[in-house]
């Protein structure tokens, strides 16, 4: 059963405007100091040190209350911040001692996602989305509103999803293996099954037939 908590209190505009400068300009830095990862006045030299600052952003995000009219600004950010990731990982060089990081980065997100596409709020300390208990009024009619994510915004996800494990894959053979195949690899490491489940929850709750990197192919069905 899914754990409950109460109804967050909406955004007023004023702190929805804070919010997206707030964000903004964290995009925009994380994004000058991946530009400049070559410089060793950059902050995100490394594939850990990227992950360590998109995942507070990550966290953050998932925060945002679900409830109208914030809704919307989680999943645009959200969406924001996995297109950003899924191109700017593949741009640092593979290393075998980060891929349990890197699992443990996607693993997140993916249960990120389920969270946004459930309209749960998110609790930080334990990682997972958590039902609202939805206060009603005189009426029995819901006194909060939670837009769910529209075929638009689903669409473009799945396919940030698909295309980002097909790059990671692309990714993950560019790995020192000592002759070894990047998948016997992974097996010896104990990750095969993980990354062969990215995002499977995420692509099951919108109901593609499959997360695995391997087969980015035959995932067509309707979301």
């Amino acid at each position: 059963m899914r754990g409950l908590i109460k109804v967050p209190r909406a955004l007023s505009p004023t702190q929805e405007r804070k919010l997206v400068d707030f964000l903004d300009a964290k995009f925009l830095d994380i994004t000058r100091n991946f530009k400049k990862r070559s410089d060793p006045s950059s902050s995100l030299q490394s594939l850990p040190s990227y992950l360590t600052e998109t995942h507070k952003l990550l966290s953050f995000i998932l925060q945002i209350p679900p409830i109208d009219p914030s809704t919307s600004l989680r999943t645009t950010f959200l969406l924001r911040l996995s297109g950003d990731a899924m191109e700017s990982i593949p741009g640092y060089k593979p290393d075998v001692q980060i891929l349990s990081q890197l699992l443990d980065w996607l693993n997140d997100l993916d249960r990120g996602w389920l969270a946004v596409l459930r309209s749960q709020t998110w609790d930080p300390e334990e990682g997972t989305g958590r039902d609202i208990i939805v206060d009603t009024s005189e009426d029995g009619q819901s006194t909060v509103r939670s837009t769910p994510m529209s075929q638009t915004e689903r669409t473009r996800l799945r396919s940030l999803l698909i295309s980002g494990t097909a790059k990671l894959e692309e990714w993950l053979e560019k790995l020192d293996t000592s002759g070894e195949t990047y998948d016997i690899l992974l097996e010896r490491l104990g990750l095969q099954q993980g990354f062969d489940d990215l995002f499977s929850n995420t692509l099951a709750e919108m109901g593609a037939l499959g997360g695995s990197i391997n087969v980015p192919e035959g995932m067509d069905g309707t979301c």
